[in-house]
């Protein structure tokens, strides 16, 4: 496991891919490489045959550097990292901070590939790779890439927090056709980790988040809910729309019973008391609540309070006054 900083200070766990893995791909790699340039080459003699033996030379010269120099380097750039050997062993090239490489990168990258991997047959990028910690080539270090692991074991994915009871069915009319897998993904990465975050950065991405979640809704996040609470609500609004499309079908065979509108996984969130613990966030007094009941603590992880006022506020009064409605399932600080 490697750990990678970002410009804004948040650790990213990555998986440095290891020599066999990489020498797998690039063993792919150079097999398409060299079959091009076999290709070309014989496709040169066969047009160049009337010229002489330095014009020849010179054009085998300029498809070497063509095909295994600049073939490499081209598709690198094109694809962010993504090699036809890469792709097929799970490899992607990222920076040092875990963002695409550009053309600057696949460049240098390419270009002492021909010392440690052409002219050595391998043996400098094997030496570097293993001495490294993290097992980076000497175009890697040059360049300042890493080479990690795009396929991550689904059993080591985190747990995402369920959201507040009082959000229920609150996002169910937001149009999530135009969230992109990306934005998904980083949502959930950050739920799933925003308790090893630190609370300022925490909040700025949580923040940032729900911006562009909105954005792509077409739908304002609520002045009422805080970024992180609203994140987890638009996730959860999304695995429900999903599970209720998978069981439709069971949904229709039982006649249409209750459990059509809750399909399974979806109906426990309310359930899940203390997920949300009280924490104090940067620039909110410690005494702010959820709502204006002094006896409703606000979430923890989320940060700011909720205004008070709205059905929101009323229904999150816990039934220990024997209101009758249901509790928010968030558990008072010690």
């Amino acid at each position: 496991m490697s750990e990678l900083v970002t410009g804004e200070a948040v650790a990213l766990e990555l998986r440095p891919a290891r020599l066999p893995s990489r020498a797998l791909a690039v063993l792919l790699d150079l097999v398409v490489y060299v079959a091009a340039y076999v290709a070309v080459t014989i496709a040169l003699v066969a047009a160049t045959a009337s010229l002489d033996e330095a014009a020849q030379t010179a054009l085998s010269i300029a498809a070497f550097v063509l095909v295994l120099v600049g073939g490499p380097i081209a598709v690198e750039t094109l694809t962010q990292g993504r090699s036809l050997g890469k792709v097929a062993a799970g490899l992607r090239v990222v920076r040092d901070d875990g963002g695409p490489i550009r053309f600057r990168h696949a460049l240098v990258r390419g270009l002492i590939a021909v010392v440690e991997i052409l002219m050595t047959f391998g043996v400098v990028a094997c030496i570097a790779s293993l001495v490294s910690a993290r097992g980076r080539r000497l175009g890697d270090v040059f360049a300042g890439t890493l080479v990690v692991r795009e396929r991550v074991p689904v059993a080591r994915a985190g747990f995402v927090p369920p959201p507040p009871p009082w959000l229920a069915g609150r996002f169910a009319g937001l149009d999530l056709s135009a969230v992109p897998d990306g934005l998904w993904l980083a949502v959930r990465q950050y739920l799933t980790r925003m308790r090893q975050l630190d609370p300022q950065v925490g909040w700025a991405m949580a923040e940032r988040l729900a911006a562009d979640l909105a954005e792509r809704t077409g739908a304002p996040v609520p002045a009422d809910v805080p970024p992180p609470v609203y994140l987890a609500a638009v996730v959860q609004e999304r695995q429900a729309r999903e599970a209720q499309r998978a069981f439709a079908s069971d949904a229709r065979a039982g006649g249409g019973a209750a459990g059509a509108g809750s399909p399974p996984g979806t109906s426990g969130v309310s359930g899940a008391p203390g997920v949300f613990g009280p924490a104090v966030v940067p620039g909110a007094s410690s005494t702010a609540r959820l709502s204006g009941r002094a006896d409703v603590p606000r979430p923890a992880e989320y940060g700011t309070a909720v205004p008070s006022g709205g059905e929101e506020s009323s229904a999150a009064a816990p039934d220990a006054r024997g209101s009758g409605r249901p509790g928010t399932g968030f558990v008072p600080p010690a």
